[in-house]
C-alpha cells in the first residue's frame, strides 16, 4: 500500500511539471483581426468590445484573475494588466524578477479569453535574451491549481526547469491555460486551447518585461506531459496563429499526442482522474458534447470532485475508476465526441521548426506507442525530429530537463540539425 502511494505521490509531481481544435484555430486568428482593427480605429467592434488601450492598473488580490467584462477588443498577446510579486525560494536565490500577467488569448474555438500566467526574467539578461516559452505539466482543474499561485511563493514543481532556463539567461513565460486562475473551466488537454495560451504569453512577454516589442527574440517551447502537449500543439499552431514569433524549436516529453488512446490506457487504472479531467477538459471546450447528459447519478458526484481537484488528487482520489461505471453511453464512442477527440490529435500538421521528442519506453500515464507514432508522422513529413526513447515510467523523465534545453540552447544559437528519422 506505501508503495502504491509514493508511486501515485511521485506520478503526481511528474504531471506537475516538473520537467522541462470544434473549430479550427484559424476562426480564433479572424475574430483577432477584427479585434486588431477595431483596437486601432479606437471604436468599438462587432461583438460589442471596447477599444484595447493598452494595460491598466492590476486588481489587488483574487481580483487580478477577474478579467473585465466585456474584453477589449485587442489582439492576442495584449496585456490588460500586470503585477510584480516578491521572487521567492530559487528565484529569489537566483535574483529573478517575477511578474504575474492577464493577457488576452483565443480559446478552442477562436473565441476571445483571457489568460493569466507568469513571466520570469534573469538577474542579468543578455540584450536579446531569448524567450522559453515553459507550458506546465498538469496542475489539476480547480482555480487554486493554477501555476502562477505556486509560482508566486516559489514551491511549484515547475521550478527547477525554470530556474535552470534562467541561469541560461533566458526568460520564461509560463501561462496557466484557459479556465484556470480565470473565470470558467480548465480546458484540460485541448491543443488548440493550450497552444493558443502558451504562444500569446511569449508575445506579451516583451511589453510585460518592458522591452521593445520590434526586436527580434528568438523563442524556443517546452514542457513535459500536459505541458509536452501544449508545447508541441503551440509548435504546429505557430505558422498560421502565431507568424510574427521568431520560434526555433520545440522540445517536449511525454506527449499526450493522441487522446483516445491516452484514455483507454488510463480508464480503470490507478491514474484513471486524468481521463476523467480530460473529458471534463474537452466538454468545457465544446459545448455540444454535453457530458452532464451522460452522467449517472453516482458519474455526477464523482465529475464533481474532478472538476475542482488539483494534481495530487486527480493522481490518487480516483483510481480504479472506469468511465462506464460513471457514464449511460461511452463518450469515446459517440461521434460528436470522436469528431472532437481527432481534432485534439497531433501530427497531423507538420512544425516547421527542429523538435526533440523525447519519452518513457514503459510509460504508465501517457502511453508509449502513440508517442512513438506522432515521431513516425512527423518524420513522415520531413519535420528535423530528435527522438529520445528512454527506459523508465513516466516519473522518469522529470530529470531529462537539462537535454530538452539544451536542445533548444543549440537552437538558439543558429546550429542546424537534421534530428534522427
Amino acid at each position: 500500500m506505501a508503495l502504491a502511494l509514493n508511486l501515485a505521490l511521485s506520478l503526481a509531481l511528474a504531471l506537475a511539471g516538473c520537467a522541462p481544435a470544434g473549430g479550427a484555430p484559424g476562426g480564433g486568428q479572424a475574430s483577432s483581426s477584427a479585434a486588431e482593427g477595431a483596437a486601432r480605429a479606437g471604436v468599438e467592434d462587432a461583438a460589442g468590445r471596447p477599444p484595447y488601450v493598452g494595460p491598466v492598473a492590476a486588481p489587488a488580490g483574487e481580483g487580478f484573475y477577474r478579467p473585465p467584462a466585456p474584453l477589449p477588443a485587442g489582439r492576442p498577446g495584449d496585456v490588460l494588466w500586470s503585477r510584480p510579486v516578491p521572487a521567492a525560494g530559487s528565484f529569489a536565490t537566483a535574483g529573478a524578477r517575477v511578474t504575474q500577467v492577464l493577457y488576452l488569448s483565443a480559446g478552442a474555438l477562436g473565441r476571445p479569453i483571457a489568460v493569466s500566467g507568469t513571466v520570469l526574467v534573469p538577474a542579468h539578461p543578455a540584450g536579446d535574451a531569448p524567450i522559453l516559452g515553459y507550458a506546465p505539466g498538469t496542475q489539476g482543474l480547480g482555480d487554486d491549481c493554477a501555476a502562477s499561485k505556486g509560482l508566486a511563493v516559489g514551491v511549484n514543481l515547475a521550478v527547477g526547469a525554470i530556474t535552470q532556463a534562467l541561469a541560461r539567461g533566458w526568460i520564461v513565460a509560463v501561462p496557466d491555460y484557459e479556465g484556470l486562475g480565470t473565470p470558467g473551466e480548465h480546458t484540460y488537454v485541448v491543443g488548440p486551447a493550450e497552444g493558443h495560451a502558451l504562444l500569446d504569453i511569449v508575445r506579451a512577454t516583451p511589453r510585460v518585461v518592458g522591452v521593445a516589442a520590434a526586436v527580434p527574440r528568438r523563442v524556443g517551447l517546452t514542457g513535459y506531459s500536459q505541458g509536452g502537449g501544449a508545447a508541441v500543439w503551440a509548435a504546429q499552431l505557430a505558422p498560421a496563429y502565431a507568424p510574427d514569433l521568431d520560434l526555433r524549436g520545440v522540445a517536449a516529453g511525454g506527449v499526450p499526442a493522441d487522446l483516445v488512446a491516452v484514455g483507454r490506457a488510463l480508464d480503470g487504472r490507478g491514474a484513471a482522474g486524468l481521463g476523467l479531467a480530460a473529458a471534463v477538459g474537452l466538454d468545457a471546450a465544446y459545448p455540444e458534447l454535453r457530458l452532464d447528459a451522460l452522467l449517472t447519478a453516482s458519474g455526477r458526484g464523482v465529475f464533481a470532485a474532478v472538476r475542482t481537484a488539483c494534481s495530487l488528487a486527480l493522481v490518487t482520489g480516483f483510481a480504479g475508476r472506469r468511465i462506464a461505471d460513471l457514464t449511460t453511453a461511452d463518450p469515446m464512442t459517440l461521434p460528436r465526441w470522436r469528431a472532437r477527440l481527432a481534432e485534439n490529435t497531433l501530427g497531423r500538421v507538420a512544425p516547421r521548426v527542429p523538435a526533440y521528442l523525447y519519452h518513457a519506453t514503459s510509460d504508465s500515464l501517457v502511453a508509449f506507442d502513440q508517442a512513438a507514432r506522432l515521431r513516425t508522422q512527423y518524420c513522415a513529413r520531413r519535420v528535423a525530429v530528435t527522438w529520445a526513447p528512454f527506459p523508465g515510467d513516466h516519473i522518469d523523465g522529470v530529470g531529462r530537463t537539462q537535454d530538452a534545453l539544451r536542445f533548444l540552447a543549440d537552437r538558439f544559437a543558429g546550429l542546424p540539425t537534421r534530428g534522427n528519422c
